[in-house]
């Protein structure tokens, strides 16, 4: 029997799961986020990737958590969206399973898996920058075909770059909560997308997502008012990296090219001319998915020896 890779995309909304299996990935099973306590998320997590696992006791478990992640230990050293701050996952949920587990940032396993060909298991992408557009702003980063962590294993937090700060008086004061006002994810989250769509009547971010695709104007203003901001961290990402693709991902991404062409037409103008000349500006080719299939992916590179070999 191939390999069983358990991918597990924890988000702000919804936790999902499936299994990578050669180079197909099952259909994602996913439920609510139990945001309740750590207790209640962990008890979660540990029944999804028991019933994902479905006995095989040599599955290898790979988690995509919307946290700043010590890699080396798999401990979320903070988390805004959901209660798993300086909670031990690898060590944790390995004992509560008895499986290998691997824990990384979200957006960084979705950056993987848009920049790996499933088939062959290679990163085939040079420099990758990925923005995950959901409840906040996540930020993925490949360089020179391998995972960028920075010096501590944290990096990238691309969604809090500071994209809006007023320096009339020098630098602003910080904030004791984040997302920083300033920041990118602060401006151009789901979280703010929902904001503007209930101030047009509508549920949140979904049904103002849906509300656009269906022609309604002042949605597509809304879905767009959020991509020309997050063109402005695409700018900076590219003017940073000069990148060969700039990935846009996360479930606000579902509304397709009503919020990638204004990011698009945001981002050209503020780049320095000579760089990203042959920078890709796109929307996640695996779509929502893409989380999922990032963390399974991140099982197969970091625990199993056979296939690094």
């Amino acid at each position: 029997m191939a390999q069983r890779y358990i991918g597990v995309d924890i988000g702000g909304t919804k936790v999902a799961t499936a299994v990578l299996d050669g180079a197909t990935l099952s259909t994602p099973v996913s439920q609510p986020t139990e945001l309740s306590s750590t207790e209640a998320l962990l008890d979660q997590l540990t029944e999804l990737i028991l019933g994902a696992a479905d006995g095989d006791r040599d599955a290898l478990v790979g988690i995509g958590c919307p946290s700043v992640i010590d890699f080396e230990t798999g401990t979320a050293r903070t988390s805004v969206n959901i209660p798993l701050k300086d909670v031990p996952l690898r060590e944790e949920l390995g004992r509560r399973t008895g499986l290998e587990v691997v824990v990384d940032n979200d957006a960084t396993v979705a950056a993987l898996a848009e920049a790996t060909d499933v088939e062959t298991g290679d990163v085939v992408v040079g420099i990758l920058t990925m923005l995950t557009v959901g409840t906040g702003v996540g930020g993925g980063l490949i360089i020179g075909g391998r995972i960028f962590r920075g010096a501590t294993g944290a990096a990238p937090e691309l969604g809090h770059m500071i994209v809006a700060a007023d320096l009339t008086h020098g630098a602003p004061p910080g904030h004791p909560k984040f997302p920083q006002p300033a920041s990118l994810e602060a401006h151009a989250s789901g979280r703010v997308l929902d904001a503007l769509g209930r101030e047009l009547g509508y549920a949140g971010a979904p049904a103002t997502v849906k509300a656009a695709q269906q022609g309604n104007a002042d949605a597509i203003r809304a879905v767009a008012l959020v991509g020309s901001r997050l063109g402005v961290g695409i700018a900076n990402l590219i003017n940073t990296f000069d990148p060969e693709e700039v990935v846009v991902g996360g479930g606000v991404s579902a509304a397709g090219d009503l919020l990638l062409q204004p990011a698009i037409e945001a981002a050209w103008p503020l780049v320095l001319p000579g760089i990203g000349t042959t920078t890709t500006i796109r929307l996640a080719r695996h779509q929502n998915h893409a989380g999922v299939l990032g963390a399974a992916l991140l099982a197969r590179l970091e625990l199993d020896v056979g296939a690094r070999a």
